[in-house]
């Protein structure tokens, strides 16, 4: 265990107040190209990718936790400070903190390679939740490549990291992805699920290397971006609802994909 660390106590420490700016500002997060990482959770993954924080902080409370003062002692960081508790509670993202907050620094969004195989690509999402709960279906499925066209929610944006449980650190997320140009995708089968579909996603050929397609929560695809499918498949609901949450959506086909693939899941 490493040696005591002064808590800091002010709200006028300089390093609080940095810490208070990037909690609440998403300006700050983009322009400083830094994100938090709240709870046990993410700090564990964040630490298994093998990323360095930027700054650790664990609250007074936190620090009584054998598990948790363990963590924050063991996880690769530049700085890393003890807080009071209600410091950590003002800086943490989530009603009840668990006690530990990372602030660390923000990949660039790769150029997109040559050729690449099974992905998902989004137009236009906008709901954070629904965004990291894409990248974590992606990341259980095995997939690789996730592709967000212009005017999509920040995948950085804490809300998008909370709601991803660690699968940002095992995917390669590309953002500003003109999906018309469609050189390291021309190679697949694109796949865009469409209500009134003939081919149901449980009848279609899902072996091989897929680019599913997916839009936007209320308006769904745009015609230029469906005009690039190669095939269109539904999702039956033989129920009252006309249509699933898009996060809904993409598990279904990715693990269908899954089990065509690999056998029954």
């Amino acid at each position: 265990m490493v040696a005591a660390i002064r808590v800091i106590r002010s709200r006028d420490n300089a390093q609080i107040k940095r810490l208070l700016r990037l909690a609440a500002s998403s300006r700050a997060r983009r322009g400083s190209g830094m994100t938090i990482l709240d709870g046990a959770h993410l700090v564990q993954a964040y630490a298994r990718s093998g990323g360095t924080a930027e700054v650790l902080t664990l609250g007074e409370s936190a620090c009584r936790d054998a598990n948790l003062r363990a963590l924050f002692d063991q996880t690769p960081a530049r700085n890393r400070f003890l807080l009071a508790d209600d410091l950590i509670g003002r800086i943490s993202q989530v009603v009840t903190s668990s006690g530990i907050v990372a602030v660390i620094r923000t990949p660039e969004s790769p150029p997109l390679p040559v050729s690449i195989d099974s992905c998902v690509m989004i137009e236009g999402i906008q709901d954070p939740g629904n965004l990291g709960s894409i990248l974590r279906s992606a990341v259980a499925a095995g997939i690789k490549h996730v592709c967000l066209s212009p005017g999509s929610v920040f995948v950085w944006a804490p809300k998008v990291v909370r709601a991803g449980q660690g699968a940002h650190f095992f995917l390669n997320v590309y953002e500003n992805v003109a999906f018309d140009e469609i050189g390291p995708f021309a190679r697949l089968k694109i796949i865009a699920t469409e209500p009134r579909a003939r081919l149901s996603v449980f009848e279609a050929d899902l072996r091989g290397p897929i680019a599913w397609l997916f839009g936007n929560e209320g308006a769904g695809l745009s015609e230029r971006a469906m005009a690039l499918a190669t095939a269109h498949v539904r999702i039956p609901m033989p129920g009252q609802s006309e249509s699933l949450n898009v996060a809904a959506a993409v598990a279904i086909c990715l693990f269908e994909q899954v089990r065509q693939n690999f056998g029954t899941i």
